[in-house]
């Protein structure tokens, strides 16, 4: 934009003054359209909520600034409560949840870019290799308090568990706590990342999370005579399965649906597939 009109004098202080106001209004939109732009520049795409996807999602943008200098992608957790509300608020461009969208959610469109196995997990030293299902529903329900009445060594049951708001939580419940309520002695942690922190140094202690995140740290027990791994999901053996959405409200920014198609892209999908997630493009239960 130009100084001053080339009739101004060329040091009048007062010419700003004297322009129109029609023109000095013009202007001020103007200005503050151009600060609008910075700012969504600078702030780039914002992707918040499930710290189960949390650090998947924050591989996927580290790989995708890397193909597209300048862009900037904002990963945040909160849990899959937080995204989602996030998601309808309009505070993130992308909300993230690792459970259902319960049906007053389901005024966002859903993408699912992965799947994921709920893991049980214990310390690698305790005996115990297999539950069932109805067991481990007991045994967070509070009902079974003593590894030596599951086949363990006698001590008491060090449960963990997730958060309300959780998605991984909201996972667990509907799979395997079904009508049964987690008790309220459980230790509660606020990512899988503590659960498994907890496990790993508490031989008396046992937890859930997903599967993508198990290492040497910890065990995973088998359920109902299957292990959890990615074969016996992709078979549809393993029960223990839920979806990872992204979520938008609406259509999406151009730079949001750009992400999402990286994330479902080839690239993408191979990414989940070396941490142990399971790509969109293999149906549970296809071979």
């Amino acid at each position: 934009m130009k100084a001053r009109e080339a009739s101004e004098p060329p040091n009048e202080p007062n010419a700003f003054w004297r322009m129109p106001l029609f023109g000095f209004l013009s202007l001020c939109l103007i200005l503050q359209d151009s600060g609008c732009s910075r700012g969504s520049a600078q702030r780039g795409l914002t992707v918040a909520g499930s710290t189960s996807i949390q650090p998947f999602a924050d591989r996927w943008a580290e790989i995708y600034m890397k193909i597209h200098p300048g862009e900037v992608i904002n990963v945040q957790g909160g849990g899959s409560s937080a995204g989602i509300q996030a998601a309808r608020e309009g505070a993130a461009d992308i909300g993230m949840s690792s459970r259902e969208l319960k049906a007053d959610e389901k005024d966002l469109s859903e993408v699912i870019v992965a799947w994921d196995g709920l893991a049980v997990i214990v310390h690698p030293e305790n005996p115990v290799r297999e539950l069932t299902i109805d067991r481990v529903r007991d045994i967070f329900a509070g009902k079974v308090r003593d590894w030596k009445d599951i086949g363990g060594k006698p001590g008491a049951l060090t449960v963990v568990t997730r958060e309300e708001g959780s998605g991984t939580r909201g996972a667990f419940q509907e799979l395997v706590m079904k009508k049964s309520r987690i008790s309220r002695e459980a230790i509660v942690q606020d990512s899988n990342g503590t659960v498994r922190e907890i496990v790993a140094h508490d031989p008396d202690s046992i937890g859930y999370i997903s599967l993508g995140l198990v290492n040497d740290a910890i065990r995973s027990l088998i359920l109902d005579g299957v292990k959890p791994d990615v074969e016996t999901i992709k078979a549809g053996k393993y029960s223990l399965v839920r979806p990872f959405l992204f979520l938008i409200r609406g259509a999406p920014r151009e730079k949001a649906g750009a992400f999402i198609d990286f994330v479902l892209s080839e690239d993408g999908q191979d990414l989940i597939q070396q941490e142990g997630l399971i790509p969109v493009s293999k149906g549970i239960g296809e071979p």
